[in-house]
């Protein structure tokens, strides 16, 4: 059964979700688009690289397999994210070839 400070813990990874890199401070206001996206696909490395981590973990019996769930589920989410971006991206690229000039 969970604890309390597991479940702090699962509330806290759920909030950075949505951040690129958990561990990195905000953009700054003039760092530029490239900037974001390889901020971004380093986070979702980082989940990915979270998530090995614990299923190795689990498989030397050091960890829970909640801890493994929850890790890869949070790669997951990453991962979907980014893929959803650059779907946003290659589809307003389109938009803008189509325009008359």
């Amino acid at each position: 059964m969970p604890t309390n400070a597991f479940a702090a813990g699962a509330y806290a990874a759920i909030q950075n979700l949505g951040r690129a890199n958990p561990a990195a401070k905000p953009a700054a206001p003039e760092a530029g688009f490239g900037q974001l996206v390889a901020s971004a696909i380093d986070g979702v490395e980082a989940a990915g690289k979270r998530g090995e981590q614990q299923m190795m973990a689990v498989g030397a019996g050091k960890a829970d397999v909640v801890d493994v769930v929850t890790a890869v589920a949070e790669s997951e989410t990453a991962l979907q994210t980014l893929v959803a971006v650059r779907d946003r991206v290659i589809s307003a690229y389109e938009d803008i070839m189509r325009m008359q000039i």
